[in-house]
């Protein structure tokens, strides 16, 4: 099988050959400006030990809250600890990815990512891109938080068949408390910004958010390619698990700084969207993956999204307390349409979209 074999227009991404060429492929080249040139700091970034806030402690919330706000004000990134998500079931899901990407190719490919669509397998996004192309794999599903059928077990015996059910219930049971995890911290944003503590628990309750399993095989030129490129999430809230191996990296202080892995925490960072229902205050901050050269990593993304059609803006008195306003209204699903068909997600993304949007309106 050739490294650069198609299929239905769509480049395979197989590590074991992709590893077994003399050179790298170029469409997994990174510009010089992207790459990793040296050793990376670590980020300072507050680890949050929830155990007092999940008790009810009043002045233990507050303490929470303050580290969350001041990280939100700076680069929007921190990590929690006593989240009340199993240990076991973290576990579970890490072991679950290599279910998944140990699939044969054709299988693989069969339950592709469809254009425009955020579910399903995709090889470095090569359906999307051609150039620039990340050294992973990813296998991506919706939540809906509302619904009480089990939709994640639902899709993975509908796509991959009846034997991958005890996987859909791992998911399932993964996203449920990545679900409750996310409106916990929701309660925390709103506290830190001084606003109605349930504002954002309630706005986010009936929410579409996306989970995403991703595999970033070792790379024998792992200083000319990028998992992930340089993007600020246009979601509004990611909630990230890595493995021991690490990788994750934040532009934050004019340099990039690493995300120490933590198997007891959760990595926690603030999105587009919710730097648009905050007026601007917490930032979206730009993140990148890198690659290992000797060893594979994965990891375990939660994409927290708002349901589609909720318009955008942020709580009225936080806009006359903190205004004017710096973003016009939008929903989500006007920003998932943009960055799935028409924008690949950067460190611009948000101000991209609002002039597409302003631009589509006066047409």
């Amino acid at each position: 099988m050739s490294a650069r074999e198609e299929l239905a227009g769509v480049l395979v991404f197989d590590s074991s050959v992709l590893q077994k060429q003399p050179n790298l492929p170029t469409e997994f080249i990174w510009q010089h400006g992207d790459l990793v040139s040296d050793q990376q700091d670590e980020l300072n970034e507050p680890l949050i030990d929830l155990n007092g806030f999940l008790k009810g402690d009043e002045v233990e919330t507050a303490h929470a809250a303050q580290l969350i706000g001041a990280a939100c004000l700076n680069h929007g990134f921190f990590q929690v600890t006593n989240h009340g998500v199993d240990a076991s079931l973290i576990r579970a899901a890490h072991q679950e990815i290599g279910t998944i990407f140990k699939l044969p190719l054709d299988k693989k490919l069969s339950v592709r990512r469809q254009p425009g669509g955020v579910s399903g397998y995709s090889c470095a996004h090569a359906d999307r891109f051609s150039s620039k192309l990340p050294w992973k794999e990813t296998f991506s599903f919706g939540y809906h938080g509302n619904d009480s059928h089990p939709i994640v077990v639902d899709y993975f015996k509908h796509f991959l068949g009846e034997d991958f059910q005890p996987t859909g219930w791992v998911y399932q049971r993964y996203c449920e408390e990545m679900r409750r995890l996310s409106l916990q911290i929701f309660e925390l944003l709103a506290v830190s910004l001084g606003v109605d503590r349930f504002h954002y628990r309630r706005f986010f309750e009936d929410g579409s958010s996306i989970m995403r399993c991703n595999n970033y095989p070792p790379c024998n030129n792992s200083g000319l390619t990028l998992g992930t490129g340089p993007h600020c999430d246009p979601t509004s809230l990611t909630i990230l698990h890595q493995d021991e191996v690490g990788g994750l990296q934040v532009f934050a202080n004019n340099k990039w700084q690493a995300i120490r892995p933590r198997p007891d925490a959760f990595v926690i960072n603030v999105g587009d969207t919710f730097m648009a229902l905050s007026n601007g205050k917490c930032k979206s901050c730009m993140h990148r993956a890198v690659v290992n050269r000797e060893r594979e990593r994965r990891s375990l993304v939660f994409f927290v999204c708002p349901k589609e059609d909720k318009v955008v803006r942020p709580p009225q008195d936080l806009v006359c307390r903190e205004g004017p306003r710096k973003y016009p209204d939008f929903t989500w699903s006007d920003l998932l349409e943009f960055t799935q068909n028409y924008y690949r997600a950067d460190v611009a993304t948000l101000q991209s979209f609002i002039q597409w949007l302003l631009s589509s309106k006066t047409i």
